[in-house]
C-alpha cells in the first residue's frame, strides 16, 4: 500500500471511532436534553437552510465534528460543556462565543471552501475540504481552552495566533496524518490571499499568507525529515518555533491534561 493509501484506512478507522465516541457527545433537538453531558466538547446538528442540506450531510457522513471532538475529551478533561452547534449561519462565520460557551460550526462556510478547492481543480475537494473542518474545529478548540484556563487576556491577534498554534498541537500530536491536515489547510489560506490579496485591515485573524506559512513552518519544524520540500533558508528557525509552540500549550493545558 502507498502511504496516502494507508492514511486514508487510518482515518477511516478514525472516523468509524469517533462516529462510536460522537454517540455520547451528539443530542438531538427531541427531547433528549437531559442526558446531556456537563463538561466536555458536545455536539449538536441543527436544522439546515435548504442550500446547506449537503454540507450537513457531509459532516454526518463522515463523522468529522464527531472524531475531532471525541480525540479533544480524550486529551482534555474541561471543567464544564463547551457545545460545537452545527447549523446554519447565513454569513456570520465559524467561531467561539464566550458568553455562551459554544462553537458555531457553519454549514455555510464549508460551501465556500469546497467551492474555493474546486476552483482551484484540486483532484480531491471533499478530502481537503474535511481536512480543513478538522484544522478549523480545532482552532477554535484552542479559544475555548484559553478560557477554560482563565489565561491572561491578550490582544485579539495574539489570541488567534494561539488558537492556530493549538490546532498545530493537537494534529501534530502522534498522528502523522495531522501533517497533512494542515498542509492542507495551508492550502486553502494560501487561495484565500489568492482570491483577496488585500486583507482586511479589521480582521483580528493574521493575514491567510500568514497562516498558511505558520502551518507549513510547524509542520517543518515537527518532521523536518519527512518533509524536506519545506526546507528553505527561511525556514532554519521552524524547529525552535515549533518546539516553543508545543511546550507552551502543553504547560497551559497541564491543569486539564488528562493522565
Amino acid at each position: 500500500m502507498t502511504v496516502r493509501e494507508i492514511r486514508a484506512v487510518w482515518r477511516g478507522l478514525a472516523v468509524l471511532a469517533g462516529c462510536v465516541a460522537g454517540a455520547l457527545l451528539v443530542w438531538a433537538t427531541t427531547g433528549f436534553e437531559q442526558e446531556l453531558p456537563d463538561k466536555g466538547f458536545v455536539l449538536r446538528y441543527e436544522k439546515p437552510a435548504a442550500a446547506d442540506r449537503e454540507e450537513r450531510r457531509f459532516l454526518q457522513d463522515r463523522g468529522l465534528p464527531e472524531s475531532t471532538l471525541a480525540d479533544l475529551n480524550a486529551y482534555v478533561d474541561l471543567p464544564y460543556r463547551v457545545t460545537v452547534v452545527a447549523r446554519s449561519c447565513s454569513g456570520e462565520g465559524t467561531a467561539y462565543d464566550q458568553a455562551e460557551r459554544q462553537i458555531d460550526l457553519c454549514y455555510d462556510d464549508l460551501a465556500e471552501e469546497r467551492e474555493a478547492f474546486e476552483h482551484a481543480e484540486s483532484p480531491h475537494p471533499d478530502e481537503d475540504l474535511a481536512e480543513v473542518v478538522r484544522e478549523t474545529l480545532h482552532h477554535e478548540a484552542g479559544h475555548a481552552l484559553r478560557d477554560a484556563l482563565d489565561l491572561p487576556e491578550e490582544d485579539d491577534r495574539a489570541e488567534e495566533d494561539a488558537a492556530d498554534r493549538f490546532a498545530q498541537l493537537m494534529l501534530l500530536r502522534g498522528h502523522p496524518e495531522g501533517e497533512d491536515t494542515l498542509l492542507t489547510a495551508a492550502r486553502a489560506y494560501d487561495l484565500a490571499a489568492a482570491a483577496d490579496p488585500t486583507p482586511d485591515p479589521a480582521d483580528e485573524h493574521a493575514p491567510p499568507a500568514t497562516r498558511a506559512e505558520s502551518h507549513r513552518c510547524a509542520v517543518h519544524g515537527h518532521a523536518p525529515s519527512r518533509h524536506p520540500e519545506l526546507a528553505t533558508p527561511a525556514r532554519t528557525h521552524c524547529t525552535a518555533t515549533w518546539t516553543a509552540a508545543r511546550d507552551a500549550w502543553t504547560r497551559d493545558l497541564t491543569p486539564l491534561l488528562r493522565r
